[in-house]
């Protein structure tokens, strides 16, 4: 908390904190036609900027932790606004066999959370990343490798928006995991599935747009898209119903003041 003096009064500098919620939109499995929605919570810090507060930890939190998705929730460790290093974590969800009648009898694939690590520089206004990602709980599965460039742009006072390209690859352990069918898997399924071994490679490609906006001085909306396109050895697998995968997510949050 600081206090300053103004025509004899005492004004004091508040720092802010939003609350609120959000859904995510997704497919219910890499692969699937059909979606469902997670309901997640929103904690947003905004702090007042002041000079002696370039140096605090409390005026950075901010800047860094980034929202990529649910499997991808990346926080910076050292660097800066050209270069920076850091942890990856997240969730990767569940597959249940009773997403799809074609799916009954392969069983299901645990969720479980995601650690990794990151790193990323910036050149003019689009900054260039690589991740690597691996599942540490739940059904096993082998690493990812992410890799995006993204730009921001502040549109207004009110409203910023993000772009972002990228495209993934998965090892073989991870494709056979979430896009293979093992020969007792086929002998099991109901619909007959022909037995399937994908090698590792590229899995997709996406582009997702986001971005937030101050709809009055207490509200604000944070909203996203994102599309991403199934390749190569996951888009011919037999259980993928469709490589088109659309995503998306919608929140919203109060801001609250608080003095520090």
């Amino acid at each position: 908390m600081v206090d300053g003096r103004t025509g004899g009064e005492t004004t004091v500098a508040k720092s802010r904190l939003g609350l609120g919620a959000a859904a995510i939109i997704k497919p219910k499995y890499e692969g699937s036609q059909e979606h469902e929605v997670i309901p997640i919570p929103i904690v947003m810090p905004r702090f007042v900027q002041k000079p002696e507060d370039e140096a605090s930890a409390y005026s950075q939190v901010r800047k860094r932790v980034a929202f990529r998705g649910l499997d991808d929730i990346r926080i910076r460790v050292l660097g800066g606004d050209r270069f920076q290093v850091g942890a990856v974590t997240g969730w990767i969800t569940k597959r249940d066999q009773d997403d799809a009648d074609f799916l009954k009898g392969m069983g299901d694939i645990d969720g479980g959370l995601v650690a990794g690590a990151y790193s990323a520089f910036t050149l003019g206004s689009f900054t260039f990343d690589a991740a690597y990602l691996e599942k540490l709980t739940g059904s096993s599965a082998g690493p990812q490798y992410r890799f995006g460039i993204e730009t921001t742009q502040q549109l207004s006072d009110r409203a910023d928006i993000t772009i972002r390209v990228g495209t993934t690859f998965a090892s073989a352990e991870f494709m056979q995991t979430y896009f293979g069918v093992t020969p007792a898997q086929s002998r099991r399924t109901r619909a007959g599935l022909p037995a399937y071994s994908p090698d590792g490679g590229v899995k997709d490609v996406f582009i997702a747009v986001g971005g937030s906006y101050d709809i009055n001085d207490r509200w604000v909306f944070k909203g996203g898209a994102r599309y991403g396109r199934l390749l190569d050895e996951a888009a011919d697998s037999p259980i993928v119903e469709t490589p088109d995968q659309v995503s998306g997510t919608v929140g919203l949050a109060y801001l609250f003041d608080w003095n520090r």
